[in-house]
């Protein structure tokens, strides 16, 4: 309780980012230790993830200097408020920033290196409005991603795993709630979105069509996958694709949101 009064806006990043990390070694310790391939089901999976954002929401709500209401991009000092509807909202982002990272993870160093530029923008940010705590942990994020990519680069000797995709989609979420901005990982999380949509809409086609299918596979990484392209150059588009959309939010943000 000291901790989280003494560090109202760090402690429920770092419950957040733990908690979907913990989720994230439960199943990755089934798989590998009790030699158990599916692991945790989805419901068991969707479950404890569930449980982790409602201990973040709770805490948003009962300790933590940080509104509900969402800042407006690009719309200095407008908050969006949708009064009972933000806890929803907020289970949605949540759940879907930390799934779509999970997606994500799907080829050597993809994950990683798209999330690197948004590392680097919260650390921007941080700096910039002055919150030192979450700018060291972001910044923190940001080492370790660049380090991983040491080893985690095509042709990958270590993995993430769902322990570290989830881990590093909480600490995603966390931080842009942390700012007040989770309408920010519309830009920032552009990859996220794209390769859950695109799991989605396959899914969602493949059963309206009875067997048809929009990509050749999903997530879409796997469509250029099979359409031709290399793991080294689905990772680099991806990534310059995360690196520009990140750099247009760091730019209405820095003249905008002030």
């Amino acid at each position: 309780a000291a901790f989280m009064k003494e560090y109202p806006r760090i402690a429920p990043v770092l419950f957040l980012t733990v908690g979907f990390g913990l989720v994230g070694l439960t199943d990755d310790y089934i798989k590998v230790v009790c030699r158990r391939s599916m692991g945790l089901s989805a419901w068991q999976k969707l479950f404890g993830q569930l449980v982790v954002t409602g201990g973040f929401a709770w805490y948003l709500v009962r300790y933590a200097d940080v509104s509900l209401a969402m800042k407006a991009p690009w719309m200095p000092g407008k908050y969006l408020d949708f009064g009972v509807w933000n806890i929803p909202i907020l289970f949605f982002i949540v759940l879907g920033t930390a799934n779509g990272t999970n997606f994500t993870d799907g080829l050597d160093g993809l994950s990683t290196s798209v999330s690197v530029p948004v590392a680097l923008f919260f650390v921007s940010v941080a700096t910039w409005w002055g919150y030192t705590q979450l700018g060291v942990f972001a910044a923190a994020l940001l080492g370790g991603l660049l380090a991983f990519l040491l080893f985690n680069a095509h042709p990958a000797k270590v993995f993430m795993g769902d322990t570290g995709s989830l881990f590093l989609g909480g600490a995603v979420a966390g931080m842009a709630f942390a700012f007040d901005m989770p309408l920010i990982l519309l830009l920032v999380g552009v990859i996220y979105i794209v390769e859950t949509l695109s799991d989605i809409i396959q899914v969602g086609y493949f059963k309206l069509s009875h067997g048809k299918r929009i990509f050749k596979m999903a997530p879409i990484h796997h469509h250029f996958e099979m359409c031709g392209w290399s793991e080294i150059k689905i990772v680099t588009v991806f990534t310059a694709v995360s690196t520009l959309f990140c750099a247009l939010a760091l730019f209405g943000v820095m003249n905008r949101m002030m």
